[in-house]
């Protein structure tokens, strides 16, 4: 049977995110699955509000996205990303087709204005300073605007700091094809911005 203690007598809620990853999924604890839970719920929950704008809703998606995310666990790789930032990256995911399926039933104008906005972002550049200076309440009523990929990409990137680096290796992609989706999404919020009265 193996030990299932931490080392150096530490207490389980004081383990690291990999180190209690790595005896969740080798030693088949998912008890401690609850301390990553206990760390990340309420941010997670903020993500999915700014999506959902809904309590209730918020918080079914939060269970779908640490469940999601157990289900997942084996696949997470530390040396690609940290904890938080894959974890992120599921509930922007989770939260991306919550609401793209939700405009798709209500057959929302966001398309036309997606679509309009996808077009005029060509080859622009946008440098973050230009987004720093905006009032904080239109902001955020542009990111609702936008697609939800587009504000989840933004938010991976600007507001949980995510490096360039663990965003193409989570995406999957080339570092400049993250820069000019992120360059695109930022012109997308600046134009939608600027469309706000």
């Amino acid at each position: 049977m193996p030990n299932k203690e931490p080392n150096n007598n530490r207490s389980h809620k004081d383990l690291t995110d990999e180190e209690l990853i790595r005896i969740i999924v080798q030693d088949g604890e998912p008890i401690l699955y609850g301390y990553l839970y206990e760390r990340y719920s309420l941010k997670v929950y903020n993500k999915c509000y700014s999506f959902v704008k809904n309590p209730d809703e918020a918080k079914d998606l939060v269970q779908d996205v640490f469940l999601r995310a157990y289900l997942k666990l084996k696949s997470y790789n530390p040396d690609k990303a940290a904890f938080s930032t894959w974890l992120y990256v599921v509930t922007y995911n989770l939260c991306t087709n919550y609401v793209t399926r939700d405009r798709k039933k209500s057959g929302s104008d966001d398309k036309k204005l997606d679509k309009k906005l996808k077009e005029e972002a060509a080859d622009e550049d946008v440098d973050i300073e230009e987004m720093n200076g905006l009032d904080s309440e239109k902001l955020k009523l542009a990111l609702d605007k936008i697609a939800p990929e587009d504000k989840a990409l933004l938010l991976l990137k600007y507001q949980d700091d995510t490096p360039i680096k663990e965003i193409e290796a989570l995406l999957g992609v080339r570092e400049s094809a993250v820069k000019m989706r992120l360059n695109r999404a930022k012109l997308k919020v600046i134009k939608t911005y600027n469309s706000i009265v």
